[in-house]
């Protein structure tokens, strides 16, 4: 039985081509795949053992993304900035992102606040008391 490998890439604009052994690099054209049904596309996912849908089950046994760590990254700081910024425990917010305990109703409730209007309880915080 005869084996062959071939080696292919793609070069910087994107385009594929194959490498000969002896170096010199062809053109690969490659047709795009032909316009599926919505149907066709459902049928063919369930066919796919590692694509099946989640099951109640699955969903029970599953832990939502903490809220905590979706709004911190959408703030765009590290664990570090938005504990100091916001006045959290850092142990706390680490906890909360990694799933060992949840923000308790208070906590729940300024994290709402903090999403809501993040620069506003900043300066908040940062005020100088009256």
């Amino acid at each position: 039985m005869n084996t062959t490998t071939t080696f292919v890439k793609m070069q910087d604009n994107g385009t594929l081509v194959r490498v000969a052994a002896d170096g010199i690099e062809e053109a690969v054209t490659v047709k795009p795949p032909a316009p599926r049904s919505d149907e066709a596309i459902t049928a063919a996912a369930l066919r796919d053992p590692d694509a099946q849908p989640l099951t109640e089950a699955d969903f029970a046994r599953m832990k939502p993304v903490p809220r905590a760590k979706t709004l911190r990254r959408a703030l765009g700081l590290t664990q570090e900035e938005f504990a100091a910024r916001y006045h959290i425990p850092l142990g706390t917010l680490r906890d909360w992102e990694q799933g060992r305990s949840e923000p308790d109703q208070p906590a729940r409730a300024y994290l709402k606040v903090i999403a809501h209007d993040p620069e506003g309880v900043h300066r908040a915080l940062t005020a100088a008391p009256h």
